[in-house]
């Protein structure tokens, strides 16, 4: 007999792909935290609505998700096994969906598959969960059944932020929209917001602006804009060579601007007191009435 809202994956060392698996059905309330199941003996499977990463099958009828067997040929673990379903399930909607593939199950998806390219130095999201896995080779069934769930109350978490920031920059859309509008070479914000998802999503390519301003707490900021989503790190048009790392008197002196407060040496953003301030840099910049 099924156990409804149960869940089942394989015991001894975990991964990212079943931890968010399970992650993931617990944030959409499918299953319940205290009806884990961590096995390979078929007959404790049987009994689990969801089984993911082991079984070899891969059968959303039966709720199924398993990417190791020979006859399975995609590039899913069973992390984006779960998150596909969410999505034909419409218990996710499409943008929800690419959202939040793009930001993180792809990546997990990817390297439980072997194509990522290991450079020393560089720690993804799955190998932060490996952390999560004891150290000891022989650990205690107890040690690593509790140490999935200590990863998977992590994973559940991080979604939990990760889908709260999606709703808040969605919430913002019509505001970047609005600014858009003047088709000018900034854009202006009354607030600060998060931006730079929705400019881009909405035709940033191919609009004319290149700079931001926006309050920064009690300050101003003006900053560069990136050519694209995908080039975040880069500026269509720096910030003036000579402001570089300065801060303070010294860009006070430099830009003659009074209200100069910092300007990073990236030449992507600079600080400035005011509204105004951030203005007068804007103009001092294009070289042009605003």
């Amino acid at each position: 007999m099924i156990i409804q809202r149960s869940f089942g994956t394989h015991d001894g060392a975990f991964h990212a792909d079943d931890v968010t698996a399970c992650a993931l059905l617990l944030v959409f309330k499918l299953v319940d935290r205290d009806k884990i199941t961590r096995s390979r003996d078929p007959k404790k499977l049987e009994t689990c609505e969801y089984v993911c990463d082991v079984g070899g099958i891969y059968d959303i009828k039966i709720k199924r998700f398993d990417h190791h067997q020979a006859e399975y040929h995609g590039d899913l673990s069973s992390a984006g096994m779960i998150w596909l379903y969410l999505k034909d399930k419409k218990i996710v909607d499409p943008e929800v969906y690419h959202f939040l593939n793009k930001m993180l199950i792809q990546g997990v998806d990817a390297h439980d598959n072997g194509r990522v390219n290991y450079e020393t130095g560089w720690c993804s999201f799955s190998h932060v969960i490996s952390n999560f896995v004891p150290p000891e080779y022989d650990a205690s069934d107890e040690k690593q059944y509790n140490a999935f769930l200590h990863a998977v109350d992590f994973v559940v978490s991080h979604l939990q932020r990760q889908l709260e920031r999606y709703h808040y920059i969605r919430s913002c859309r019509e505001t970047v929209f609005k600014a858009m509008q003047t088709r000018k070479k900034y854009l202006y914000f009354e607030k600060a917001i998060p931006w730079i998802e929705s400019f881009f999503d909405l035709g940033g390519e191919d609009h004319p602006a290149q700079f931001v301003i926006m309050p920064a707490k009690e300050h101003w900021k003006l900053r560069a804009i990136p050519p694209s989503l995908e080039q975040r790190m880069q500026v269509r048009s720096p910030l003036p060579e000579k402001w570089a790392g300065l801060q303070d008197d010294e860009l006070k002196k430099v830009s003659g601007i009074p209200g100069a407060i910092f300007c990073h040496k990236g030449r992507f953003v600079s600080v400035w007191e005011t509204k105004e301030d951030a203005f007068a840099a804007l103009k001092y910049i294009l070289g042009e009435d605003l």
